[in-house]
This record gives C-alpha cells, structure tokens and sequence, in this order.
C-alpha cells in the first residue's frame, strides 16, 4: 500500500491535528463506514480508526457535496479507458459546499486516471478532498466506482455514544497504540458538554468499554467545528482555526 503522507494525507481535515507520523496506509473499511488505516511513528504501528458523521437534520448538505463530486466522476469516466475506484477519504463539506469546483476535480482526476496503470493506487487531492484512485482493469470503455463513507445520525445527541462504541468495536486491543477518531461534519456539532445525559453515557462508556488492563489504552477522540477533544481525559486538545 502506498504511504499517503507523500500525498499530503497529514494536511487533511483528519489527521490535521494528529501527531506526525513518519506513513500511514489505508486498510479499507470495517462495519461498513469505520476507515481503518495503520500509522507508524518512530518504528511504533498505531491503530488509527475514523466515522465521518452528519446529523440527519444536515444531510441533505452532505447529498449535495456527494452529487457535486459524482458528476466529476463521470465526466472523468466517459474520456478514460478502463474499470476505476475513486474512495473519497475525507472532505471539508461546508467549506466544499462554497467553493467546491466540479470542473476542476474532473482535470485533476483525468490527468491522474491517465497515469494509473492497473492494480495501482494513487491519492487524489484537490482542495480539502482526499480520495483513492484505483485503477482495476484496461477496458477500451471507462467506468469509475465511487465509495464513501459517511454515516448519517438518526438518534437524539445524548445517544452520541453509539457512534463511540461503534469505533471501539472495532479496534483490536493489543500491544501497539490506537487512536480512534469521530469526526463530526455537522454545522451544529452532536457533541455537547452541557447535555447531561449525553456527558454521563459517554463517560460510562468509557468506563465499561476501555479495559484498564491493555498496555496502550486508545486515545478516543471527538472533532467537529468547536475543535478536538479526547474523551479519556476530557480535554480540549486545539481548536480548529
């Protein structure tokens, strides 16, 4: 796999405040929308877990980035020869939602599509957009796949913690580090630190679900457009600019 700090990864709304890490590969999606990916700082391997989500009252936001984004994909489609992925990684929504650019996505995926030769991947950047371009097979007609993975909240904001437990799920415990980040894309953040309920279910969650045992109990982390925080300790980490 290839190491997508080449590509400018670490500049990414996901990783933008993580600590820097010398690569970080991509190992595909778990439980459907969970992005796994294996980073390595100092000759230590990290687990490193995102869920990109919206509130349900917001998706329609989300509808439109992913439109916007389609179209560039088949437009690019209909001048390349043979069977592509494109995996968008991540997205700044509000922000692409202003000034996002289908057009230039579209000359920015071509010229890369064009380079690709089967079986490799390449990382697409194009403003705050990462994604994965895979090249499968050589057709004499062109067809690219795009993958994403936000997950939609449906349930009230104290019910929060379900999204958490869903990244501690799926994290291994063993001996390496893991960080597991939940990267809230809503304009009204779900998280918030004076409803109760929702402070005291996360807290037991933690409680319950983190074992005290494990040599390298993972950072759990919570980002949206107020900043970062990580749960263990409560603390605000920074604040997005």
């Amino acid at each position: 796999m290839i190491n997508l700090i080449d590509g400018g990864i670490q500049h990414s709304n996901i990783f933008l405040h993580m600590p820097l890490f010398d690569s970080i590969t991509y190992k595909g999606c778990v439980d459907g929308k969970v992005r796994k990916y294996c980073a390595i700082r100092e000759d230590q391997q990290c687990q490193f877990l995102v869920l990109n989500v919206i509130r349900k009252e917001e998706d329609i936001i989300w509808d439109a980035v992913e439109d916007l984004i389609g179209r560039s994909v088949i437009q690019v489609a209909s001048g390349v020869h043979g069977v592509y992925v494109f995996d968008l990684l991540t997205i700044d929504i509000h922000k692409e939602v202003k000034t996002f650019n289908p057009n230039e996505l579209t000359v920015v995926l071509s010229n890369h599509a064009r380079k690709t030769a089967p079986g490799t991947v390449r990382l697409i950047k194009y403003s705050s957009v990462y994604g994965l371009l895979q090249k499968m097979l050589d057709e004499s007609w062109g067809k690219i796949t795009l993958k994403t993975a936000v997950e939609v909240f449906n349930d009230k904001p104290c019910f929060f913690d379900l999204l958490v437990k869903r990244l501690i799920k799926n994290f291994e415990f063993s001996h390496d580090p893991g960080i597991l980040l939940l990267n809230d894309l809503s304009q009204d953040p779900i998280f918030n630190p004076a409803d109760e309920q929702q402070q005291s279910r996360l807290k037991a969650l933690m409680k319950a679900q983190i074992p005290t045992t494990v040599e390298f109990p993972p950072e759990v982390y919570i980002q949206d457009k107020n900043g970062l925080r990580e749960l263990l300790s409560e603390s605000e980490i920074k604040r997005n600019s």
